[in-house]
């Protein structure tokens, strides 16, 4: 399973993604990762943490959030794909160009979400020690496609939802009117996500990162 074909396939379906400006900008992806990568990550052995409340924040459970770590991209070829793909040079180069935002200097950190009834997301913007958001949905069962990420304006109304096909993606840049979250819907199944970040250097959590001594180029 190699990381750099991965990352080859992801630059792809970045140069094709739908650019957006509505409510905040941002771009909707399709065909994000290898089919056999994205099955492999779907394959993880990890269960579904129990998990009782959100309170509308993923915070409120960090015991149980499962990262691509490094003793995960040690144990799981899936999770050194992953990684590889999403720290190689080339990648980070062409999400900078797109995107209009400087990755050097910092640090990947790759979320494996599996959300089950009850989940939901309370309003945010993901500003801070965050230069770049994707979320890249993974989720096979029938109603997933209506799991998207909801995107908001500054009054916290629903605008869009992203398309939460197998394998789709949304990425945007944090800042003050990134407004998005996860109102309360039903949710039938596990649903299914990565969310990649590139964090400064001023992120305390290192164990959450997949190369916590490796910034980016």
């Amino acid at each position: 399973m190699q990381g750099l074909c991965a990352g080859a396939h992801f630059r792809h379906a970045l140069l094709q993604a739908r650019h957006g400006e509505t409510p905040f900008r941002h771009w909707s992806l399709h065909d994000a990762l290898p089919a056999r990568l994205a099955d492999a990550v779907v394959a993880l052995p990890f269960a579904p943490p129990p998990v009782a409340d959100t309170a509308g924040r993923r915070e409120t459970n960090n015991a149980t959030r499962l990262f691509v770590s490094e003793a995960n991209r040690a144990r799981y070829p899936a999770c050194a794909a992953l990684a590889e793909a999403f720290q190689d040079e080339a990648t980070t180069a062409l999400i900078g160009d797109m995107c209009d935002t400087d990755l050097t200097g910092c640090f990947l950190r790759i979320e494996y979400c599996q959300d089950q009834g009850g989940f939901w997301l309370e309003p945010h913007t993901d500003i801070g020690a965050k230069r770049f958001t994707m979320l890249i949905y993974l989720s096979q069962h029938a109603d997933a496609e209506t799991w998207g990420t909801d995107l908001l304006d500054a009054t916290h109304t629903l605008v869009a939802r992203a398309q939460a096909s197998f394998n789709a993606g949304l990425i945007f840049i944090p800042g003050p009117t990134t407004w998005h979250g996860f109102s309360p819907r039903p949710i039938t199944g596990t649903r299914r996500s990565l969310i990649v970040n590139y964090v400064t250097q001023d992120w305390r959590s290192r164990h959450e990162l997949a190369y916590p001594d490796a910034p980016v180029a």
